[in-house]
């Protein structure tokens, strides 16, 4: 089990915020709903859909090497 304030924890975090912001960037309603805006709090999630569709390679590249690290190493 990963602790939410290790380091390791923080990025599992912030990977799972990225994947799941550039997937609702694909559908219409919850692009609309949820990454309208672009300023604020709410345009961390609007930065982080932009991320994860421009560093898609980087971004599955790094959700598959921590798999790996949870699996085995951990």
């Amino acid at each position: 089990m990963t602790n939410a304030y290790s380091f390791d924890g923080l990025i599992i975090f912030g990977l799972l915020v990225i994947c799941t912001c550039a997937y609702m960037r694909q559908v219409p309603r919850l692009k609309q709903f949820f990454l309208s805006e672009k300023k604020g709090f709410l345009g961390v999630f609007y930065k982080a859909s932009i991320i994860g569709t421009r560093l898609h390679l980087v971004v599955a590249t790094a959700c598959v090497v921590m798999g790996f690290y949870i699996l085995f190493i951990k």
